[in-house]
């Protein structure tokens, strides 16, 4: 598991005093009022920030950093993340996991054949999607039509039957139609 989670990415400064618009990777942008501190993912190190003002403007957060006063010291920075550590992080509830963890998660169906790899979720308005990488030998590559050898499978209780983060597992139900013949 990830020690670090993403909260934002800096889009561009606001200003000449070293305000920054960032925008949020996070269900819930005004917990950055509650953050003292985040890291920033410089590329080749995390720089530890402390957040001295927090504003809002559309789907933005506007963060000034204590120490951090001229546009010159910030916009080499742009396009970079933003990150908080796992205890900063909002308790996740029952069924609730954090992207980064489920990435990498291996997927079996019910009948404990493999079918592959979590690559990535897609957060959509109804329910969030897993794709899932379907392995070279997994019994249901022939079955796959996408030319990527992806599967995208619903977050919801009739397809995801069992998430164990401890073994990295996910065990789901095939829908009709999540694969189709070839």
């Amino acid at each position: 598991m990830e020690d670090l989670l993403q909260v934002g990415v800096i889009t561009t400064t606001h200003g000449v005093r070293g305000e920054v618009k960032v925008f949020p990777t996070t269900d819930d942008p005004m917990r950055f009022k509650k953050l003292k501190k985040v890291f920033l993912d410089t590329g080749k190190e995390k720089m530890e920030l402390e957040i001295g003002q927090v504003k809002f403007f559309k789907n933005l957060v506007i963060l000034k950093f204590r120490g951090i006063d001229h546009i010159n010291e910030i916009e080499k920075y742009k396009g970079k993340s933003l990150l908080i550590t796992r205890e900063q992080a909002v308790k996740c509830g029952k069924d609730e996991y954090f992207i980064a963890d489920l990435i990498g998660v291996e997927v079996e169906t019910e009948d404990q054949q493999v079918l592959g790899v979590v690559r990535d979720v897609l957060q959509t308005g109804a329910n969030d999607v897993y794709v899932v990488q379907v392995e070279e030998d997994s019994p249901y590559r022939s079955k796959v039509t996408d030319k990527k050898g992806e599967v995208l499978l619903p977050a919801i209780k009739e397809c995801i039957l069992k998430v164990d983060m401890d073994s990295k597992k996910m065990q789901v139900h095939l829908m009709p139609g999540l694969l189709e013949e070839s």
